[in-house]
Protein backbone atom coordinates (compact mmCIF):
# COMPACT_ATOMS: atom_id res chain seq x y z
CA UNK A 1 0.00 0.00 0.00
CA UNK A 2 1.63 3.24 -1.12
CA UNK A 3 1.59 6.33 1.05
CA UNK A 4 0.16 9.09 -1.04
CA UNK A 5 0.27 12.85 -0.71
CA UNK A 6 -1.92 14.84 -3.08
CA UNK A 7 -0.33 18.18 -4.04
CA UNK A 8 -2.74 20.85 -5.22
CA UNK A 9 -2.28 24.30 -6.64
CA UNK A 10 -4.34 26.98 -4.85
CA UNK A 11 -5.39 29.76 -7.20
CA UNK A 12 -7.61 28.72 -10.08
CA UNK A 13 -8.07 25.31 -8.43
CA UNK A 14 -9.52 25.96 -4.95
CA UNK A 15 -9.91 29.74 -4.82
CA UNK A 16 -10.24 32.42 -7.50
CA UNK A 17 -7.06 34.15 -8.71
CA UNK A 18 -6.16 36.68 -6.01
CA UNK A 19 -4.51 39.17 -8.37
CA UNK A 20 -7.46 39.13 -10.76
CA UNK A 21 -9.84 39.84 -7.86
CA UNK A 22 -7.56 42.68 -6.76
CA UNK A 23 -7.31 44.05 -10.31
CA UNK A 24 -11.10 44.26 -10.40
CA UNK A 25 -11.41 45.76 -6.90
CA UNK A 26 -8.70 48.37 -7.51
CA UNK A 27 -9.67 49.16 -11.10
CA UNK A 28 -6.14 48.40 -12.37
CA UNK A 29 -6.65 46.02 -15.29
CA UNK A 30 -2.90 45.42 -15.84
CA UNK A 31 -2.84 43.44 -12.59
CA UNK A 32 -4.96 40.75 -14.26
CA UNK A 33 -1.82 39.17 -15.73
CA UNK A 34 -1.11 35.79 -14.12
CA UNK A 35 1.31 32.90 -14.61
CA UNK A 36 -0.96 31.84 -17.46
CA UNK A 37 0.20 34.97 -19.33
CA UNK A 38 3.75 35.32 -17.95
CA UNK A 39 5.42 32.01 -17.09
CA UNK A 40 8.41 33.81 -15.48
CA UNK A 41 7.08 34.30 -11.95
CA UNK A 42 9.97 36.45 -10.77
CA UNK A 43 9.41 38.87 -13.65
CA UNK A 44 5.66 38.88 -13.08
CA UNK A 45 5.98 39.66 -9.35
CA UNK A 46 8.52 42.47 -9.83
CA UNK A 47 6.21 44.00 -12.42
CA UNK A 48 3.21 43.74 -10.05
CA UNK A 49 5.13 45.35 -7.17
CA UNK A 50 6.09 48.21 -9.50
CA UNK A 51 2.41 48.82 -10.30
CA UNK A 52 1.42 48.72 -6.62
CA UNK A 53 4.13 51.28 -5.80
CA UNK A 54 3.03 53.54 -8.65
CA UNK A 55 -0.55 53.54 -7.30
CA UNK A 56 0.47 53.78 -3.63
CA UNK A 57 -1.18 50.46 -2.79
CA UNK A 58 0.12 48.12 -0.08
CA UNK A 59 -0.59 44.89 1.74
CA UNK A 60 -3.66 46.22 3.57
CA UNK A 61 -5.52 47.02 0.35
CA UNK A 62 -4.84 43.56 -1.04
CA UNK A 63 -5.84 41.89 2.24
CA UNK A 64 -9.12 43.85 2.24
CA UNK A 65 -9.91 42.29 -1.15
CA UNK A 66 -8.83 38.82 -0.01
CA UNK A 67 -11.18 39.06 3.01
CA UNK A 68 -14.09 39.14 0.51
CA UNK A 69 -12.88 36.20 -1.61
CA UNK A 70 -14.71 32.91 -1.09
CA UNK A 71 -13.31 29.51 -2.09
CA UNK A 72 -14.71 28.16 -5.35
CA UNK A 73 -18.05 26.43 -5.02
CA UNK A 74 -17.53 22.90 -3.74
CA UNK A 75 -13.81 23.42 -3.00
CA UNK A 76 -14.04 22.91 0.76
CA UNK A 77 -16.22 19.77 0.43
CA UNK A 78 -13.77 18.41 -2.16
CA UNK A 79 -10.83 19.06 0.17
CA UNK A 80 -12.60 17.55 3.18
CA UNK A 81 -13.30 14.34 1.31
CA UNK A 82 -9.81 14.21 -0.22
CA UNK A 83 -8.20 14.73 3.20
CA UNK A 84 -10.19 11.78 4.55
CA UNK A 85 -8.52 9.58 1.88
CA UNK A 86 -4.90 10.79 1.98
CA UNK A 87 -2.61 13.59 3.09
CA UNK A 88 -3.04 16.79 1.10
CA UNK A 89 -0.58 19.67 0.69
CA UNK A 90 -1.40 22.86 -1.15
CA UNK A 91 1.71 24.09 -2.96
CA UNK A 92 1.35 27.63 -4.17
CA UNK A 93 3.46 30.49 -5.44
CA UNK A 94 1.27 32.87 -3.46
CA UNK A 95 2.34 34.39 -0.13
CA UNK A 96 1.60 33.56 3.51
CA UNK A 97 0.13 37.05 3.98
CA UNK A 98 -2.42 36.39 1.21
CA UNK A 99 -3.16 32.73 1.86
CA UNK A 100 -3.82 32.73 5.63
CA UNK A 101 -7.43 34.05 5.56
CA UNK A 102 -8.30 31.69 2.69
CA UNK A 103 -6.92 28.68 4.58
CA UNK A 104 -9.38 29.43 7.42
CA UNK A 105 -12.25 29.25 4.92
CA UNK A 106 -10.92 25.93 3.59
CA UNK A 107 -10.65 24.25 7.01
CA UNK A 108 -6.93 24.92 7.58
CA UNK A 109 -5.28 22.53 5.10
CA UNK A 110 -1.48 22.48 4.98
CA UNK A 111 -0.03 25.05 2.58
CA UNK A 112 3.55 25.59 1.43
CA UNK A 113 3.97 29.04 -0.11
CA UNK A 114 6.24 32.09 -0.21
CA UNK A 115 6.60 35.24 1.92
CA UNK A 116 6.25 38.92 1.15
CA UNK A 117 8.66 41.50 2.51
CA UNK A 118 6.56 44.32 3.91
CA UNK A 119 7.75 47.71 5.19
CA UNK A 120 6.30 49.09 8.47
CA UNK A 121 4.02 51.40 6.43
CA UNK A 122 2.53 48.41 4.60
CA UNK A 123 4.37 48.86 1.32
CA UNK A 124 5.30 45.50 -0.22
CA UNK A 125 9.02 45.95 -0.87
CA UNK A 126 9.90 42.49 -2.11
CA UNK A 127 9.25 38.78 -1.83
CA UNK A 128 11.12 35.69 -0.73
CA UNK A 129 10.62 32.47 -2.62
CA UNK A 130 10.77 29.41 -0.39
CA UNK A 131 12.96 27.56 -2.90
CA UNK A 132 13.76 27.44 -6.59
CA UNK A 133 10.95 25.90 -8.73
CA UNK A 134 8.96 25.53 -5.53
CA UNK A 135 6.29 23.11 -6.76
CA UNK A 136 8.60 20.63 -8.48
CA UNK A 137 11.23 20.86 -5.71
CA UNK A 138 8.60 20.19 -3.03
CA UNK A 139 7.16 17.17 -4.86
CA UNK A 140 10.65 15.72 -5.30
CA UNK A 141 11.39 16.30 -1.61
CA UNK A 142 8.20 14.49 -0.58
CA UNK A 143 9.15 11.60 -2.88
CA UNK A 144 12.63 11.49 -1.34
CA UNK A 145 11.12 10.79 2.10
CA UNK A 146 9.00 7.89 0.89
CA UNK A 147 5.77 9.36 -0.42
CA UNK A 148 4.12 8.86 -3.78
CA UNK A 149 2.66 12.13 -5.07
CA UNK A 150 -0.47 12.90 -7.03
CA UNK A 151 -0.57 16.46 -8.37
CA UNK A 152 -3.12 18.77 -9.92
CA UNK A 153 -3.05 22.38 -11.11
CA UNK A 154 -4.15 24.71 -13.87
CA UNK A 155 -1.12 26.70 -14.98
CA UNK A 156 2.38 26.63 -16.51
CA UNK A 157 4.04 26.60 -13.09
CA UNK A 158 2.13 23.42 -12.14
CA UNK A 159 3.43 21.34 -15.04
CA UNK A 160 6.68 20.37 -13.31
CA UNK A 161 4.96 18.82 -10.30
CA UNK A 162 2.31 17.19 -12.50
CA UNK A 163 4.97 15.59 -14.73
CA UNK A 164 7.07 14.41 -11.77
CA UNK A 165 4.17 12.79 -9.89
CA UNK A 166 2.90 9.22 -10.10
CA UNK A 167 -0.36 10.67 -11.39
CA UNK A 168 -0.92 14.23 -12.59
CA UNK A 169 -4.10 15.99 -13.63
CA UNK A 170 -4.92 19.35 -15.16
CA UNK A 171 -7.83 21.11 -13.47
CA UNK A 172 -9.77 23.96 -15.11
CA UNK A 173 -6.75 24.72 -17.24
CA UNK A 174 -6.49 26.72 -20.47
CA UNK A 175 -7.30 25.28 -23.89
CA UNK A 176 -3.67 25.90 -24.90
CA UNK A 177 -2.15 23.96 -22.00
CA UNK A 178 -4.63 21.10 -22.54
CA UNK A 179 -3.65 21.00 -26.22
CA UNK A 180 0.10 21.15 -25.49
CA UNK A 181 -0.07 18.45 -22.79
CA UNK A 182 -2.61 15.88 -24.02
CA UNK A 183 -0.93 13.19 -21.88
CA UNK A 184 -2.46 14.65 -18.70
CA UNK A 185 -6.17 14.00 -18.09
CA UNK A 186 -7.96 17.35 -17.83
CA UNK A 187 -10.96 17.82 -15.55
CA UNK A 188 -13.44 20.63 -14.99
CA UNK A 189 -15.30 19.38 -11.89
CA UNK A 190 -14.22 18.39 -8.38
CA UNK A 191 -16.19 15.16 -8.69
CA UNK A 192 -14.15 14.08 -11.72
CA UNK A 193 -10.86 15.02 -10.05
CA UNK A 194 -11.80 13.22 -6.84
CA UNK A 195 -12.80 10.08 -8.76
CA UNK A 196 -9.47 10.09 -10.64
CA UNK A 197 -7.46 10.50 -7.40
CA UNK A 198 -9.48 7.74 -5.70
CA UNK A 199 -8.65 5.42 -8.58
CA UNK A 200 -4.92 6.05 -8.18
CA UNK A 201 -5.04 5.50 -4.41
CA UNK A 202 -7.03 2.26 -4.83
CA UNK A 203 -4.53 0.73 -7.30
Amino acid sequence: MSMYITCLDLEGVLVPEIWIAFAEASGIPELKRTTRDEPDYDKLMKWRLGILKEHGLGLKEIQDTIAKIEPMEGAKEFLDELRSLCQVVIISDTFTQFAAPLMKKLGMPTIFCNTLEVAPDGEITGFRMRCEKSKLTTVKALQSIGFETIASGDSFNDLGMIQASKAGFLFRSTEQIKKDYPQFPAFESYDELLAAIKEVIAE
